[in-house]
């Protein structure tokens, strides 16, 4: 406990000092542990008014810290007869399987259950976990039952991609939502065939992780880019000695770990975790057609073009007109009658607005928006914008 908070102390000192509290060599001629601390702001953490200033937990891991994904098979019971009918026939089997387990033994062609759902049960699996731990899990029906509301999942083993049990999950299914059928009629709010169970695995076994591989760290970006990778780095040399981090790829930054942390890594990456810097963005614009959505960084730009918008407004107006039809026997009375008359009127137009050279996504928008596009307008001409090779970005259709 007292070496513990010797290191914390010491962590703290080097951080108010700098690096002249460790640059002093001791009588003996041999060198104190090396590490160099300063306060004085970086260029790479200095943020702008369209970047602004992340800390690197925030953009990036550690080697060896990932989920694993876990699934299995099982049964949901307990449902009011929304479970899966005739046409499936996943849940007999394993009800009369189960059932033999327990030395019962039925007729599979006999079973009606519609009060059971065979179900696939998935979980990712966190790093560092320990046996005794709860996880979340989520229950997927596979078959063709209506609604898992209000039904209990039997105990079900879950399996890694290597084929064995790392969990156990059981208990009572939330959909968060309902299902109701009366007279005909059906209300229902939100997937029904598709829930959760809070907490409902326990994992049995853990998953070894290895951060520190000797003295060194591996950090990697969850947006690789090789500015972002170099200004991590540089962030990251600025607090300790200038050979701690150096970039490896646009991906990898590689951590020496000071001899002084060797036996409290875990302090050690605290701090680089706590250490800020401003990422780098690409210049890149993502569209959705189906939503009409648009977002586009700051750094997109676009070259000198003109865009013609063209419209076309259809109305359609009915108007009703009245008349006689003529007598059905002769000497006889007119019959009145209504008759509703459609007229299309069309009519095209369009505007020219040229946007200068260098224009920036604030500018685009303007111009846009001053001939009246609709957010799918603006994506048919940033699209045209592209093919024109006007566009400086990538430009991403989802």
């Amino acid at each position: 406990m007292k070496r513990h908070m010797l290191v914390l102390m010491l962590a703290v000192a080097v951080a108010t000092c700098g690096a002249a509290a460790f640059a002093q060599a001791s009588d003996d001629g041999a060198e104190a542990p090396r590490v160099t601390v300063t306060t004085v702001p970086s260029p790479s953490a200095a943020s702008t008014p369209h970047q602004p200033t992340v800390r690197v937990k925030d953009i990036a891991r550690f080697e060896g810290v990932r989920d694993n994904q876990l699934f299995g098979m099982g049964l949901v019971i307990g449902l009011e007869g929304t479970g899966d009918g005739r046409g499936s026939q996943a849940n007999v089997q394993m009800v009369a399987n189960m059932l033999e387990r327990f030395g019962i033994t039925v007729d599979r062609e006999a079973l009606r259950l519609r009060n059971v759902a065979a179900v696939m049960v998935t979980a990712d699996l966190p790093a560092f976990v320990r046996p005794g731990d709860r996880i979340d899990v989520t229950v997927s029906s596979f078959g063709d039952a209506r609604s898992l509301q209000g039904g209990f999942l039997l105990q079900t083993p879950l399996e890694a991609a290597d084929g064995r049990v790392y969990a156990v999950a059981q208990g009572p299914v939330s959909i968060g939502g309902f299902n109701v059928r009366a007279g005909g009629s059906e209300v229902q709010r939100n997937h029904t065939a598709v829930g959760i169970v809070p907490g409902g695995a326990i994992v049995e076994r853990s998953v070894p992780a290895e951060v520190l591989q000797g003295d060194r760290l591996t950090l990697i970006l969850h947006e690789p880019d090789f500015t972002t990778a170099a200004r991590v780095a540089d962030a990251i040399n600025r607090v300790f000695t200038p050979d701690t981090a150096r970039a490896l790829d646009r991906s990898a930054i590689e951590v020496r770990v000071p001899s002084i942390f060797m036996s409290q890594p875990v302090e050690f990456i605290a701090l680089v975790e706590e250490i800020e810097v401003t990422p780098d963005a690409p210049a890149r614009v993502v569209i959705n057609e189906r939503t009409g959505t648009i977002v586009m960084g700051h750094r997109a730009r676009i070259a000198t073009v003109a865009v013609a918008h063209g419209g076309l407004t259809v109305r359609v107006e009915t108007e009703p007109q009245f008349g006689f039809l003529p007598p059905a026997e002769e000497g006889g009375a007119p019959t009145p009658v209504v008759v509703e008359t459609t007229r299309i009127d069309v009519q095209e137009g369009g505007d020219v607005v040229l946007i200068q050279g260098g224009a920036s996504v604030e500018d685009v928008v303007q111009a846009l928006n001053a001939i009246g596009a609709s957010p799918r307008d603006i994506i048919a001409v940033l699209q045209a914008i592209k093919a024109a090779g006007a566009l400086y970005g990538e430009l991403e259709v989802l």
